[in-house]
């Protein structure tokens, strides 16, 4: 098993990566701070005092303003693959009162920051539904179905992974290598360097072959998706997670 598009796009919106915002008509882009709630509405949480604020007003007689989430993958090691880059549009309006007290909670779900205190002063809220989904990746587009993408996960490996590749290499590197070794019937004049684990996702992993550079790479699946990442260690033994490793909730 891998990651579907649709999970794909909705670990790359969730708010883990920096975002751009596009405004139809207006200047930009703008840099947004983002989190998609559990139904993969996309809230942005916008100074007051900002350029993105005046452009996120609507035009007299309208309630809301067109608008694109741009998100590119920032792969977590160097030599990893990348997942590609997210658009996700639709129309942004201003939150208030208990909808804005609500979709707050949601936004600390994924991102605690202090400024949701001060909501209705220095900050604004805004919210859009996804009406339009496209994920680039190796120079392709593809369109994806809003209902799939609403109906996704975002990986919950995807917030830790660079800390778990961190540590797969410089704590466990010996013990990784013989583990993927055996897993993958590889023997010490198979390659010309060790495999290397570039990637980690709810699925499994994925495996450079070759010294660092080459581009094969073979894909090592779990028996099932991990719903933690505190599962993980059961499915790949070298792995001990540290304490600061699993994810906030």
């Amino acid at each position: 098993m891998r990651p579907k598009p649709a999970e794909i796009v909705r670990t790359l919106v969730a708010g883990r990566l920096p975002g751009l915002v596009h405004l139809a008509h207006r200047p930009g882009p703008h840099h947004a701070r983002h989190v998609t709630d559990p139904d993969g509405r996309v809230l942005l949480l916008v100074p007051v005092a900002s350029h993105l604020a005046a452009a996120l007003q609507p035009v007299a007689g309208a309630s809301d303003v067109a608008v694109v989430l741009d998100v590119l993958d920032l792969p977590p090691a160097a030599g990893a693959p990348g997942l590609g880059r997210a658009w996700v549009s639709g129309w942004a309006g201003e939150l208030h009162g208990d909808e804005a007290r609500r979709a707050a909670l949601d936004f600390a779900a994924v991102e605690p920051t202090g400024d949701l205190l001060d909501l209705g002063t220095r900050f604004r809220l805004f919210r859009f539904e996804v009406v339009e989904v496209r994920w680039e990746r190796a120079g392709a587009v593809r369109r994806i179905d809003p209902g799939e993408y609403a109906e996704a996960e975002p990986d919950p490996v995807h917030p830790v992974e660079a800390r778990l590749l961190a540590d797969l290499a410089e704590r466990h590197g010996a013990q990784v290598t013989a583990y993927l070794r055996r897993q993958l019937g590889l023997t010490e004049q198979t390659l010309d360097g060790p495999p290397r684990v570039v990637r980690i996702d709810r699925y499994g992993l994925v495996v450079a072959l070759g010294h660092p550079g080459a581009r094969r790479r073979i894909r090592l699946a779990f028996p099932g998706p991990v719903a933690d990442p505190a599962d993980l260690p059961r499915l790949l033994p070298p792995l001990r997670l540290p304490a600061t490793t699993h994810p906030p909730r």
